[in-house]
């Protein structure tokens, strides 16, 4: 089983398609090997899918949850999404396909509501190629992603069908008690402890726990990653979690495939799936702009959600162990996941040309009033701007300003480095230059003088100043690096002067000793 799920998991990745298309073949050719699935691998998927519910409640931020766009844009594309493809398969049962005519009302909702998600693993590796997780329209996609899995756990919670027992009133202990996890999480530092005690807190805290008084042990573990989400560690957590969690759903996809072998009517249903993702995807569009987004952003966010999910996936799992549907339709879903994401991996490596040519059509449904967050951003008349307000940009902020006297503004997509820097009284605005957005969206005044590339990451610098040449341009430009070697890669790119940090960090250290051991008048 480990040796086909690497082999398949594998050549799907050389062909751009995320591994979890070749971990659901696998299965389905063990199936038609003869193995069956097994109480060892039922454990293990099971641990996949708590785990992943645990280290989804660790990222599930309250404030991001509660923007309008986000649960807005999230609520009534589900709702819209569940029927219109209830819909779909009401047709279908019409027009008297093998599996659609077996389906009630119920089934049709249920299957319609699990085909409404979107993938998260899909869309974040889309987000990252492009750099843009931090984008607007990518933090729009990763909340409507993270609202989605909050129904799916909602949904969770009620397909128990049971009442929990009397003792599920002792949980509300935990809320006090998370302050002392907290206080672990601290002490644990990294490595190998910190996995061992994020194993502990989703599988013994949460799932166990919540299992012992008669509440489904997923739920348990999402509520407890909750929990947590506002420490500072925990986005190390999850990352420490991160292989961990991924390695058990290797379990999961192979003991869907273990499930069933597709049939030609499941492959036929699945196509026609396909199909109906269009429509799912058009509903995502006119919602989003509903909300103010510029017709860019709705589009990019569209694509990246242009598929079905892995989570709606375990979704229509469990309503198969609760007898709601039946075992054939996890196939049938599977083989439309894997459909989706071969649809989409080249529409998204294509979305800034498919946009281009798409601009034109969709301008009609832009509003005329954007959401804030989305308007142009007209930085005034300034003589310089510091990209990045890090300690170094601050500096060189503060140098320009009191000693030679230019109208300076910082940029930074750290919002709680600008609350200081605004306390302070600095002329700063929030912005991430990584992001192409952010360029899309920028107008730079006549006047401007110079650009200080000051940001910590390399890649970060080069981007920026990739967009500056790409405008024209006509400044000067200076950037700093952390290495040697990247001081031909930016000047090559046309920087006009690139500083090294520790050269420039260590003669200021020399100035700033220099002028300490200098006696004092009398």
């Amino acid at each position: 089983m480990i040796a086909l799920a690497f082999a398949a998991g594998f050549a799907a990745q050389l062909v751009k398609l995320p591994p979890l298309i070749g971990f659901l073949a696998a299965g389905f050719i063990l199936n038609a090997f003869g193995f069956e699935k097994s109480a060892t691998l039922d454990t293990i998927a099971n641990l996949g899918v708590t785990l992943l519910l645990f280290t989804i409640g660790l990222k599930l931020d309250i404030r991001t949850l509660l923007r309008g766009e986000v649960w807005g844009a999230a609520t009534l594309h589900l709702v819209g999404s569940t029927l219109l493809l209830a819909g779909v398969l009401f047709v279908l049962k019409m027009a008297g396909l093998a599996l659609a005519t077996e389906l009630g009302w119920t089934a049709m909702v249920l299957l319609g509501f699990a085909l409404s998600f979107s993938s998260t693993v899909f869309a974040v590796k889309v987000l990252e190629d492009r750099s843009e997780l931090n984008s607007l329209y990518g933090r729009i996609a990763i909340g409507i992603l993270v609202m989605q899995d909050v129904f799916a756990v909602i949904f969770l919670a009620a397909s128990t069908g049971k009442l929990p027992s009397p003792w599920a009133l002792a949980l509300v202990l935990l809320w006090p008690a998370a302050r002392l996890l907290r206080l672990m999480l601290d002490r644990v530092g990294h490595g190998d402890l910190q996995v061992l005690y994020g194993a502990f807190l989703a599988l013994v805290v949460g799932y166990s726990l919540f299992e012992a008084v008669g509440v489904k042990g997923d739920l348990g573990a999402l509520i407890v990653g909750m929990m947590l989400a506002s420490h500072p560690a925990t986005s190390g957590l999850a990352k420490s979690l991160f292989h961990l969690k991924e390695l058990f759903l290797v379990g999961f996809f192979l003991s869907v495939g273990l499930g069933a072998l597709p049939t030609v009517p499941m492959v036929v249903m699945a196509l026609l799936l396909l199909l109906a993702l269009p429509l799912k995807s058009a509903l995502y569009h006119l919602v989003l702009m509903a909300f103010g987004l510029r017709t860019r952003s709705g589009v990019l966010a569209t694509f990246s959600l242009a598929n079905y999910s892995e989570f709606g996936l375990i979704v229509a799992a469990i309503a198969a162990q609760a007898g709601w549907l039946s075992a054939e339709w996890l196939v049938v879903i599977s083989l439309a996941l894997a459909g989706s994401f071969v649809l989409a991996a080249p529409l998204n490596a294509a979305s800034e040309t498919l946009y281009s040519r798409l601009k034109g059509p969709l301008a009609g449904l832009q509003r005329r009033t954007l959401m804030a967050a989305d308007r142009p951003i007209e930085i005034g008349q300034v003589d310089a701007v510091v990209l990045g307000m890090g300690s170094i940009g601050s500096g060189a902020y503060l140098r320009l300003t009191q000693a030679h006297g230019l109208k300076v503004l910082g940029v930074d997509n750290d919002p709680k480095q600008l609350v200081e820097h605004l306390a302070a009284g600095r002329h700063v605005i929030e912005g991430d230059a990584v992001d192409s957005d952010f360029w899309d969206k920028l107008i730079l005044p006549g006047p401007l003088k110079l650009v200080l590339l000051a940001m910590p990451s390399h890649a970060g610098n080069v981007f920026a100043l990739q967009q500056l040449k790409h405008r024209a341009f006509a400044g000067r430009i200076a950037a700093i690096v952390e290495y040697p070697e990247e001081v031909e890669v930016l000047r090559g790119l046309g920087a006009d002067a690139v500083f090294h940090i520790r050269d420039e960090a260590g003669s200021a250290f020399a100035d700033d000793a220099m002028a300490a051991a200098s006696p004092h008048p009398g």
